[in-house]
């Protein structure tokens, strides 16, 4: 794999920038930034403020870990749970079954079940409102002044950008636990007492596909927002961190990957930005515990 190599804009330094030498992608906004520096290597309409759909459960699961959820501890799935999911895909968790935390948040993360998100809030001692305003609680600690919640699952209200999405997927990866379980490609949740046992599988298909090293991320969902990607990989001795907001095709966003990951292993010609020269743009982190537990 070749290393990374060019990160630099041109014009800075009097030289031509390469603009046909950018991907060319269809997403409607689009980000790629160095995890290390937080420095910008590809913008389109990065900050567009647009609706999430799903990648909104990264902020769940950054709030019910901040709260310290007890992953071994076992939550029922109730009628609340069922009303805030309303509208959105076919659940697999059926009312008055109890699993574990842990499961729940990789149903949630892997597999976008929507009433795991509420569930979780609840086990960690939030209503659907406290959960709410705890993730708003985890923007403004990211300093994400364009991202908003109202809602827990993503399904109705929630908007952001491109590039602060990036930043709380880096929040998310530097969490031992939650970057394992985005890792994770097939799990079998278990309900207590052995029954239901549920497969959940990921829906990130460039983890699947093991061309990159996909270290993890969030797909969504809903006709507003249109298709939805946020992911990291690591190219050479880098962790790139992306995300497509607005695709129009369930492919679409994959293939924008593609094209970014082709592109930044033949060196990013002409890349948007010096790592170097933007390492204090650094973007905040959220502090963890050496268990991976999010600290208040």
């Amino acid at each position: 794999m070749r290393p990374l190599v060019c990160w630099v804009v041109l014009s800075v330094i009097g030289g031509p920038t390469w603009a046909g030498d950018l991907p060319e992608l269809k997403s409607r906004s689009v980000v790629v930034i160095d995890a290390e520096s937080g420095a910008e290597i590809f913008g389109k309409d990065a900050d567009e403020i647009r609706p999430i759909a799903s990648t909104t459960k990264i902020f769940v699961a950054l709030a019910v870990r901040k709260k310290g959820l007890d992953l071994d501890g076992w939550t029922e799935i109730t009628k609340v749970d069922a009303k805030q999911a309303r509208g959105g895909a076919k659940t697999r968790l059926d009312i008055g079954e109890r699993f574990r935390n842990i499961d729940l948040l990789r149903a949630m993360l892997m597999a976008s079940d929507n009433r795991a998100p509420s569930a979780l809030g609840r086990a960690a001692g939030m209503s659907p409102g406290d959960l709410v305003q705890a993730m708003n609680e985890v923007a403004k600690t990211l300093h994400l002044k364009r991202t908003k919640f109202t809602d827990t699952t993503g399904l109705r209200g929630n908007i952001s950008t491109a590039r602060e999405m990036t930043i709380a997927l880096r929040a998310a990866i530097d969490d031992s636990v939650l970057r394992e379980i985005m890792r994770d490609e097939f799990e079998v949740v278990v309900g207590k007492g052995g029954r239901p046992k549920i497969p959940y599988g990921t829906t990130n298909q460039p983890l699947l596909a093991k061309k990159y090293d996909v270290i993890g991320g969030k797909t969504g969902y809903t006709t507003a927002a249109g298709y939805c990607y946020v992911t990291a990989a690591r190219f050479a001795e880098k962790t790139i961190v992306m995300a497509f907001l607005g695709a129009e095709g369930k492919q679409t966003r994959f293939a924008d990957f593609n094209r970014v990951a082709s592109w930044l292993e033949r060196g990013a010609p002409g890349a948007k930005v010096s790592t170097k020269a933007h390492a204090r743009r650094t973007p905040p982190r959220l502090d963890t515990d050496v268990r991976g537990h999010v600290s208040n």
